[in-house]
């Protein structure tokens, strides 16, 4: 059974055995801060490694606590996004992708999101068809309702690649952009472009349906502009998302998600 959201984390003997913290958390937006080394990405990276084993049923004595909402469910929908754009190594890896040229961990990123985004719009036509073929009397407006959610985030991604001159392709099955008259694939966009783009792709295809999302430091490449933004934009997307996230900029912060942010040693008992 899959909970809607993490409601507390604890964690026992982090760092060397000498410091526990218990953080409660809202449904919606939790900003964990605090100084460069003071354990942000490590209490992240331990949750989500957590999150793995009980996932795959895997029980490990690791010192984790989760309480899940509702109180019986036993793990939970959720992804992971790193803002860090690192090559990729694996010759392993490069091999498997041989029908697109994939430079960059983002790249790799952006490449499992076209996967997940044709099925996305595979599933978005069934739900449609299924509407038409029932006796709802708000059939049709419910239809629209669904078309609207694709064409919404196509329209915010257009408008923050603005300044840019792309736009997203909408006659095409997978992502690409016409950038001044020429088709481009995602994989030609700048840092921050596809930083963003997989950002708002990942809420997107959970149809808001109740997940996850954990961000580590998300506004690594992106401009103040879009650092602003970006909470809203994702509650906008899936206002059932709860986002759990680190982060150094004030700008994340500034419109309004100020009472949302956790000092990490506030959290250390």
């Amino acid at each position: 059974m899959n909970g809607h959201h993490i409601e507390r984390i604890e964690i026992d003997a982090l760092w060397n055995g000498h410091k526990h913290i218990r953080w409660d958390l809202q449904p919606g937006v939790n900003i964990l801060s605090g100084i460069n080394g003071v354990g942000k990405s490590t209490i992240l990276n331990r949750v989500i490694i957590h999150l793995l084993d009980i996932n795959t049923e895997e029980r490990k004595n690791d010192g984790v606590h989760l309480t899940f909402s509702p109180s019986e469910a036993t793990s939970i929908d959720f992804d992971v996004i790193r803002s860090f754009d690192r090559p990729i190594l694996s010759s392993e890896l490069m091999n498997k992708v041989t029908d697109v040229q994939l430079q960059t961990e983002l790249d790799l990123h952006i490449y499992q999101l076209q996967r997940k985004w044709l099925d996305y719009q595979v599933n978005l036509s069934n739900r449609m068809v299924e509407l038409f073929t029932s006796q709802d009397p708000e059939a049709s407006e419910k239809v629209r309702e669904l078309a609207s959610e694709k064409a919404h985030f196509q329209d915010i991604v257009d408008d923050l690649f603005r300044e840019t001159g792309k736009t997203i392709k909408r006659d095409l099955n997978e992502i690409h952009f016409d950038s001044y008259g020429e088709t481009i694939s995602p994989y030609k966009l700048s840092s921050g472009e596809k930083q963003m783009l997989i950002i708002l792709l990942t809420v997107l295809v959970q149809n808001r349906k109740p997940f996850v999302l954990f961000m580590d430091e998300p506004e690594v490449s992106l401009h103040v502009e879009w650092q602003q933004r970006l909470l809203e934009l994702l509650i906008d997307l899936n206002p059932n998302a709860q986002i759990i996230l680190t982060t150094h900029s004030p700008a994340v912060i500034m419109n309004g998600w100020s009472d949302c942010v956790t000092d990490v040693e506030d959290i250390e008992v």
